[in-house]
């Protein structure tokens, strides 16, 4: 069962990324704060949960949370500045929108640039261990799937609705067959150079 807390009687946000290691697409981060004892039994990190289950869970999350929000970083600034450096960016954009201001964040994996004022804590795995880190891996993988729903209305022939921008076979094969769009990372893998 998910902890609902790192440290009893403190406004705590979990914080979490979905994107990292796509050829295509932006990364998301969402950072949200749920209220003391939340559950849902199928609330764990996003990997684990099934499409539909993150479907579920999303406005379940959404309408619960005391504060939540979702940040967008573009494909042309994780070139620029590396997808690290983006995730972490994600996470202070997503953070500067909540209505609440944390007096935590718990953020998911090893890394994390200090955000001013408020404390962190990393947490490798995090999203598999705290509530708050799993229902902000379901926002930021939700609505990063929405978005790469959109854009493969336009660019249908790389299937981005079904890798939502990552290096499967098919994709690889269209970024061979017909290029790059303006959505695809130009310092990732098989873009380069392209």
């Amino acid at each position: 069962m998910l902890k609902s807390y790192f440290q009893q009687g403190l406004i705590e946000a979990g914080c979490d990324e979905a994107g990292r290691g796509c050829l295509a697409g932006p990364v998301f981060a969402a950072a949200v704060i749920l209220p003391a004892g939340f559950y849902h039994p199928l609330l764990n990190d996003s990997k684990q949960v099934t499409e539909q289950h993150r479907d579920e869970l999303r406005p379940i999350i959404e309408a619960e949370a005391i504060a939540w929000a979702v940040a967008m970083v573009s494909e042309a600034e994780i070139d620029r500045i590396n997808i690290l450096k983006a995730s972490m960016l994600g996470m202070h954009l997503a953070v500067d929108q909540l209505k609440t201001k944390p007096e935590l964040l718990l953020i998911d994996g090893p890394h994390f640039v200090p955000y001013w004022g408020i404390t962190h804590q990393c947490v490798v795995k995090g999203d598999s261990i705290y509530a708050s880190i799993a229902a902000a891996s379901i926002l930021a993988k939700t609505h990063r799937d929405e978005h790469m729903n959109q854009l493969h209305l336009q660019y249908p022939q790389y299937g981005w609705n079904e890798n939502k921008g990552y290096g499967t076979a098919l994709h690889r094969k269209m970024i061979i067959e017909t290029g790059i769009t303006p959505h695809h990372r130009k310092t990732f893998g098989i873009c380069k150079g392209m």
